[in-house]
């Protein structure tokens, strides 16, 4: 892998308007961002951009000299595909820089109606192939594909040089052991899937009692975490549920929560040619985007400064992990599968 020296692109989440502000001033060169309402894969209560917040957000990224994404990523049912139109067209008036999306009749109706907008293909749509990325390139003319989280750095390597679409990879945050817009577990327990609704575990299934001295976590019923006394609470979600066994042992059901953070692996990211690096974490706070913003962004600059001479601070590998959400830090599929 060689070293690449256009600089690449830092992408940070912001679910709210103090959270926008915090990415640009620390360093993002891109905030990203999506509407409060379906039509986007973070769509937690209280979180997300109203038409007048967005307008702010992007002025006051103009005024910074950033840029600002717009996700409308999720997939409309029957007749609700209006409200995915409406997003996409307030996305486009109010500038946005690109639209991230991922439907396919979402992507024509963007393309066909606004032939000059810049669009980029959401990892919802979980294109982790040449032969799909073409596809997406062909029919809808995407500039850039947000890469799923299940490939290796030299895939991502091999993947860039057959296509001359761009390529966006998660370089920090929580992860799932779902492929990126094919996971329906919440909706097996709830009936509301991700993918539609845009929230995995809505709030409005989520349960809280206190028992014992536990507190037991459930959704729609379902238990998803034993808590025991003094412990913090997780987000309760199906894949990462949590559990004290009759022998007092922590187990849980599917995965133990993992946070990625390739800061030890930056020069070989970068040097795979990839063209810019995202934050996961839209549905997290100001001090979050904040202090993962500077981290990273102080990273890219020290790699490109000296490249050969690049080392991952410890400074920088405590700041981040302590923000994270999983119990420990990890390279995912990154390394190896």
């Amino acid at each position: 892998m060689g070293v690449h020296m256009k600089k690449i692109e830092l992408v940070c989440p912001a679910g709210n308007l103090p959270s926008l502000k915090a990415a640009i001033d620390n360093g993002a060169d891109v905030v990203y961002t999506g509407f409060n309402d379906a039509t986007n894969a973070r769509n937690f209560e209280g979180l997300n951009f109203t038409h007048g917040e967005l307008k702010e957000g992007i002025s006051y990224a103009i005024r910074s000299g950033k840029k600002v994404y717009l996700a409308v990523n999720t997939f409309p049912q029957m007749d609700s595909y209006h409200q995915w139109r409406r997003s996409v067209d307030s996305a486009v008036g109010l500038g946005a820089d690109a639209l991230i999306l991922a439907e396919l009749g979402v992507l024509r109706y963007a393309r066909e109606k606004y032939p000059d907008i810049n669009i980029h293909l959401s990892v919802q749509a979980s294109a982790s192939n040449y032969e799909s990325i073409d596809f997406y390139r062909r029919h809808f003319g995407i500039k850039r594909v947000v890469l799923p989280r299940v490939l290796t750095v030299e895939e991502m390597e091999l993947l860039g040089e057959r296509t001359d679409v761009e390529t966006e990879v998660f370089a920090l945050g929580g992860l799932c052991i779902n492929i990126e817009g094919r996971c329906y577990l919440s909706s097996f327990v709830t009936g509301a899937s991700t993918n539609t609704e845009g929230a995995c575990s809505p709030s409005r299934f989520v349960q809280f009692a206190n028992e014992g001295g536990h507190l037991r976590i459930t959704l729609n019923g379902l238990l998803l975490n034993d808590l025991g006394p003094g412990e913090v609470s997780p987000y309760p979600t199906c894949c990462k549920g949590r559990y004290i066994r009759p022998d007092g042992e922590i187990a849980y059901a599917f995965e133990e929560p993992e946070s990625l953070n390739i800061l030890e692996m930056l020069p070989d990211v970068i040097g795979a040619g990839v063209d810019a690096l995202k934050i996961e974490g839209r549905q997290r706070t100001k001090a979050y985007v904040g202090t993962v913003t500077r981290i990273l962004r102080d990273a890219i600059d020290s790699y490109y400064r000296d490249p050969q001479r690049y080392i991952a601070r410890d400074e920088w590998l405590a700041g981040t992990n302590a923000t994270f959400e999983g119990s420990r830090p990890t390279l995912g599929c990154y390394l190896e599968k």
